[in-house]
C-alpha cells in the first residue's frame, strides 16, 4: 500500500506548473512550495505537470529543478519527479557506471518490480540510452554476478497465484543439492530464481524450509563475507518478502555511521507509490521506532521534509 498523500481535489497541471515557476523566481527558491506540490502528486499527475511546464516556459521541469536545487534535496526531488519506469531506467544506468556502480541496485530493480513494470523499465532504458539494459548489465558485470544479473533483468515472470506443488518439491530438492555442493552459480539454480513466478518461488522456498529444516538463506550463509552469496540471499528476499529487504536496507542506511542518503532516497522515491506502508510496518516491528522518527532524527531541512511527506507523514 502506498504512503503518497494526494489531496481529494488538486489544481490543474497548468496551475501547478505556474506555482512551481513562481517558486524558482525572486530571491531564493521556495522549497516549501515545491514540496507542497510535487510530494503530493501521483506519477500521472507529475507527468502532466512536466508537460504543462515545458509548454508554458519552454524548459523541462527537471532542468529547472536541477538549476534551483542542490545536494540530497535535489536528488530526492528529481528522482521523485520522474515517472517510475524512467526513474528505474536512470537508477539502473547509474548502477552500471564506474563510479556509481551497484550490482545491488540492479538486483533490486529486477526482483521487486512486477513483470510489466520491469518490461517498462527496459523499454524506457532503450528510449533514453539507445541500448538495452541487458547489454549494459552484461558489459559492466563479471563472473557469478553477470551469470545471475543478466537473467534477472531480462526476466518476464508469470504473475498469477497458481502454484505447482510437485514442481515446488522437485525444485526445492534441486536447490538443496546445488547449495550443499556449493554450486551457487549453477545454471539450474539461477534458472529457478530468474524464471519462476514469485508465488511458485515462495512455495518452493517454503517446502525447502519444511523439508530440510533450514531456510534457504540460512544455508546460503556458508561464507558470510562472500558478496555473491550475500546477493543471492538478498535476491530470494526481494522475490518473496520485499518489505523485509527494504526494511533492512533502510535500517542500514539510517543507522550506519553517517546516513547513506542515496539508499534512503532510492527506497523512499521508488516505494512511496507502491508498498511503503508495509515497509513502515515492518520497520516498526523490527526496530520499535517509527520510520518517521528514524528519518527525522537522521536528516534535516528540506530533504527531511520531502522524505517525510512521501512516506505519509502529515505535519501537525
Amino acid at each position: 500500500m502506498a504512503t503518497l498523500i494526494v489531496p481529494a481535489t488538486v489544481p490543474s497541471p497548468e496551475e501547478d506548473a505556474e506555482q512551481l515557476h513562481k517558486a524558482f523566481k525572486g530571491w531564493g527558491t521556495n522549497e516549501g512550495l515545491i514540496i507542497s506540490i510535487l510530494a503530493h502528486r501521483n506519477a500521472s499527475q507529475r507527468k502532466l505537470i512536466r508537460g504543462a511546464y515545458a509548454g508554458a516556459y519552454g524548459e523541462d521541469l527537471l532542468k529547472a529543478l536541477d538549476k534551483e536545487l542542490s545536494s540530497d534535496f535535489e536528488r530526492v526531488v528529481l528522482l521523485w519527479t520522474l515517472g517510475p519506469a524512467e526513474r528505474d531506467a536512470y537508477l539502473a544506468n547509474e548502477a552500471t557506471k564506474k563510479f556509481t556502480s551497484s550490482n545491488w541496485v540492479l538486483m533490486e530493480i529486477a526482483c521487486t518490480r512486477s513483470s510489466e513494470e520491469l518490461f517498462l523499465v527496459r523499454r524506457a532504458y532503450h528510449e533514453k540510452y539507445k541500448k538495452s539494459l541487458e547489454e549494459d548489465v552484461a558489459h559492466h558485470t563479471t563472473g557469478d554476478f553477470r551469470k545471475l544479473l543478466v537473467p534477472l533483468v531480462s526476466s518476464y515472470r508469470y504473475e498469477g497465484p497458481e502454484v505447482n506443488m510437485t514442481l515446488a518439491k522437485s525444485e526445492a530438492k534441486m536447490l538443496q543439492k546445488k547449495i550443499s555442493d556449493k554450486a551457487y552459480s549453477d545454471e539450474e539454480l539461477i534458472r529457478i530464481l530468474s524464471t519462476r513466478s514469485k508465488a511458485q518461488l515462495s512455495a518452493t522456498l517454503n517446502h525447502y524450509n519444511n523439508e530440510f529444516g533450514n531456510s534457504i538463506n540460512k544455508d546460503l550463509k556458508a561464507d558470510p563475507k562472500d558478496d555473491y552469496l550475500l546477493m543471492l540471499r538478498a535476491t530470494t528476499k526481494c522475490l518473496t518478502t520485499p518489505e523485509k529487504y527494504f526494511e533492512k536496507l533502510l535500517r542500514l542506511a539510517i543507522n550506519k555511521m553517517g546516513t547513506d542518503e542515496w539508499a534512503l532516497t532510492r527506497v523512499v522515491t521508488t516505494r512511496a507509490e507502491m508498498d511503503m506502508h508495509r515497509i513502515k510496518e515492518e520497520y516498526y516491528r523490527r526496530n520499535t521506532v517509527t520510520l518517521e522518527k528514524a528519518i527525522a532524527k537522521d536528516t534535516h531541512g528540506d530533504y527531511e521534509d520531502m522524505l517525510l511527506a512521501l512516506i505519509g507523514h502529515q505535519a501537525s
